[in-house]
């Protein structure tokens, strides 16, 4: 076929599989971002350490992690709110449930409530707090909410006791001074202040032996047992196993946070949070209980079959193009493929249609003789085998044309026979 021919046969079926594409291209979701913002808490604190782990793994994917410092949890909940952030850790019991802009990734590990007191009160249960002067964190911290909570269920509040806003060493030297009563903390079991007081003669650790009770009213919490010489050995800190509540700290993104980046940050949860702790066994967390927030689609799905496939075989990079890209099989599956059976037979239909489109004429000439010569017959005959000369089709299709020339043959010999 000439090159005029073949943009004829083919420009119809490029053009329609073109503008499938560019119909399907329109519903592509947008690529990810490659920067995030990440909301934890202050530069001395657990979440903040965490947070670096976050962002050297987000690095290795192409992802620019900003780190956001913040007062606590309730800081945390507002930056998200605000669009400050685009993921936080929060204290689990702090974020309100009925956020709509807000989902969770679950829980990455347990925080526990440290409670202390004077060595020389003696304090089994919190309603004992009453008249005290008690620590309890300052405004924004995960601390102060928690304590406020469980000192509420106890019947102690700001009328009934003295409720300061200390916290770490500050609180610390308090107590030791005497000047406070009972401090509370959640923190890590390796957190200066949890370790300088557990060491204190003038502090001694809390145990709630009511801890099951606890949890029963606030789903957000977990009962912990701190076993006998877990802190030290040799000095054999605690003297005996002692009952912990516990917090979680969860990962909570915003709603309209990629969902290619939050399965990412569900990857990093696990590599930085899957291991054994003093409180939880290797592969505990990342868990989905104990957080008040719906977990996002991303994260339900990513607890019942891990990562995605194509994270899993394929860079960050390469993984979310693949995945966005799929609405592009559509045209291809609707268009291409059927364009593909057709396209041969409209190829051939052309060329062929090349040579028997003569064969309408050379009918109506053999159907005349029979009614006779006339010399216009053999003058029609000259013209189309001059036309038939002037066509050009592949090789393959050779012998058709070439019977086509011998039926011309065949008439104009005939035609000759009449004229006698």
């Amino acid at each position: 076929m000439s090159i005029g021919d073949k943009i004829k046969t083919f420009t119809p079926a490029v053009v329609l599989a073109l503008l499938g594409f560019v119909i399907a291209y329109q519903f592509v979701d947008p690529a990810p971002p490659s920067t995030l913002t990440f909301a934890t808490g202050s530069k001395e604190g657990a979440y903040y350490a965490h947070a670096i782990s976050y962002r050297d793994y987000l690095k290795q994917r192409g992802i620019t992690v900003t780190i956001l410092e913040s007062a606590g949890s309730l800081e945390n909940v507002d930056s998200l709110t605000s669009g400050k952030a685009d993921v936080a850790f929060v204290q689990s019991g702090i974020a309100d449930p009925q956020s709509s802009k807000l989902s969770s990734l679950g829980s990455m590990y347990y925080e526990p409530l440290w409670v202390f007191v004077r060595s020389g009160l003696t304090i089994r249960s919190l309603n004992a707090l009453k008249g005290k002067s008690i620590a309890i964190g300052p405004q924004g911290s995960g601390s102060r909410v928690l304590a406020l909570q469980l000192l509420q269920e106890n019947g102690v509040d700001e009328t009934t006791a003295t409720l300061l806003p200390l916290s770490g060493s500050a609180a610390s030297e308090a107590l030791n001074s005497g000047k406070i009563d009972a401090i509370f903390l959640v923190a890590a079991a390796t957190a200066d202040a949890v370790w300088q007081l557990n060491r204190n003669a003038n502090a001694k650790l809390f145990s709630f032996d009511r801890a099951d009770a606890y949890t029963r009213r606030i789903a957000t919490l977990s009962a912990l047992t701190l076993p006998q010489g877990s802190l030290d050995l040799g000095a054999n800190e605690p003297k005996q196993d002692m009952k912990l509540l516990a917090a979680t700290a969860t990962l909570l993104v915003r709603e309209s946070l990629h969902p290619a980046l939050q399965d990412l940050l569900m990857q990093a949860a696990t590599h930085v949070h899957g291991g054994r702790s003093l409180f939880s066994t290797a592969g505990e967390f990342p868990t989905p209980l104990y957080t008040a927030l719906p977990l996002s689609k991303e994260a339900s799905r990513y607890y019942k079959s891990g990562p995605s496939f194509l994270q899993r075989y394929l860079p960050f990079w390469a993984a979310t193009l693949v995945d966005r890209l799929k609405v592009m099989l559509l045209p291809f599956i609707a268009l291409l493929i059927p364009l593909f059976k057709v396209m041969p037979p409209l190829y051939r239909w052309r060329v062929r249609s090349r040579i028997y489109r003569w064969y309408d004429e050379l009918n109506r000439i053999d159907e005349a003789l029979g009614n006779g010569f006339d010399q216009s017959y053999l003058d029609e005959l000259d013209r189309i085998e001059a036309e038939i000369r002037k066509v050009h089709v592949p090789l393959s299709y050779s012998d058709e044309l070439y019977n086509l020339r011998m039926h011309l043959v065949l008439i104009r010999e005939s035609a000759e026979k009449i004229q006698g």
